[in-house]
């Protein structure tokens, strides 16, 4: 009998937790009246940050000398790379079909695109472009805190490499080669289709939001997120804020 009751609970956690796991999930449902969030996001007080790093190892194909890491663009005090996106939106417009995957190509001991953006649960491709081991290194970032969810070797040129990519607590992934110091990047991992990049002005656009309020933040991959507080947007109409590191 008792073994039958202990049974039956941990059925009732089990089914417990794949509700909260539905329920959490995003929904893609028909957009009516739907509105538009624009504005920009400046720089604040922060200045460009430049790293450089010796190259060390393999310069017939990393290049000699040194080289020069750009973490934080500013362009006429507007913030470069970041993304604007809303939080935990449950329901609204399909993800664009490409979110399902990015590919990042080392070449010339570099990753190639930098800078870019993936659908959660989505396949990260990493594909070794160059004739010498590359180790890709994937973190995923939690405040100050980072997470191994990726660390797989590609000894020689043409290893390729997916895996599917969770982050749970965290927004974004910093990778690294742990081969070469001086490689750096950053993916944006979407929970829901509604971000978008900041232009070379620092500006963004996102569409078609179901009317009512969100909570809106800006993601950067090295100066971390901050919370623009809550933005409510008309059935039909357009909604502008202006955000700031």
């Amino acid at each position: 009998m008792r073994r039958t009751l202990f049974t039956m609970a941990c059925a009732a956690v089990i089914a417990g937790m794949a509700g909260a796991a539905t329920a959490a999930s995003y929904k893609v449902v028909e957009v009516t009246g739907g509105g538009a969030i624009t504005g920009s996001v400046s720089a604040g007080d922060n200045e460009p940050v430049v790293k450089t790093y010796t190259i060390s190892k393999d310069p017939e194909i990393c290049g000699e000398g040194t080289r020069d890491v750009e973490f934080v663009r500013i362009s006429n005090g507007m913030i470069q790379d970041a993304v604007v996106f809303l939080e935990k939106v449950k329901q609204g417009k399909p993800f664009p079909e490409d979110l399902g995957s990015i590919t990042l190509i080392q070449e010339g001991c570099k990753f190639i695109p930098p800078i870019s953006v993936m659908q959660n649960k989505g396949d990260l491709i990493a594909v070794n472009d160059d004739p010498t081991l590359h180790n890709i290194h994937a973190y995923e970032l939690i405040g100050k805190a980072r997470r191994t969810v990726m660390n797989v070797s590609q000894p020689t040129k043409g290893d390729t490499v997916t895996k599917q990519i969770k982050v749970r607590k965290g927004n974004g992934l910093k990778i690294e080669c742990d081969a070469h110091d001086f490689m750096h990047g950053f993916v944006f991992m979407a929970k829901n289709p509604y971000f978008a990049f900041v232009d070379e002005n620092g500006g963004f656009r996102i569409d078609d939001v179901p009317p009512g309020t969100y909570k809106i933040k800006v993601w950067h991959g090295y100066l971390g997120e901050i919370d623009g507080g809550e933005i409510t947007v008309p059935e039909g109409g357009e909604a502008t804020i202006e955000l700031s590191y």
